[in-house]
């Protein structure tokens, strides 16, 4: 499982890169697909960034940390971690829902990877349980 939620955290470093390439971009961006589906526009509103730190940028080591912590076999911290990461995604797609009324592609993808990774990470820490029975 560790090696599932290590493959999940690549994909999500991936996704929160191009995300953190459109937030630093002044050119039209190819998941700006029409006013309800619009990267560039939720990339860079005011919920973009936390002080002076992109949330792509926040996402990028959020999944590099993840990497690490799944190839080191530390699950609960696993665990843990995946629970913040879902929920702070959680507030941002409420963002994107309700307050910017726009979605961004990279950001709903993320979303599936890190519900993916809560998933696994559950799984793995149940299995765990089970064979100390």
């Amino acid at each position: 499982m560790r090696y599932l939620i290590a493959l999940l955290a690549l994909v999500g470093v991936v996704v929160a890169s191009l995300a953190l390439h459109v937030h630093y971009s002044t050119e039209t961006e190819p998941c700006s697909i029409n006013e309800k589906w619009d990267c560039g526009i939720v990339n860079h509103s005011p919920y973009a960034v936390i002080g002076p730190v992109p949330v792509a940028a926040i996402g990028i080591a959020g999944y590099a940390a993840l990497f690490v912590l799944a190839l080191a076999r530390r699950k609960r911290i696993v665990l843990a971690a995946v629970v913040v990461g879902l929920g702070f995604s959680l507030y941002l797609t409420h963002i994107e829902k309700d307050v910017l009324l726009v979605w961004c592609v990279y950001c709903v993808s993320s979303l599936g990877i890190i519900s993916l990774m809560t998933l696994a990470a559950l799984a793995w820490q149940l299995s765990g349980r089970k064979k100390a029975a």
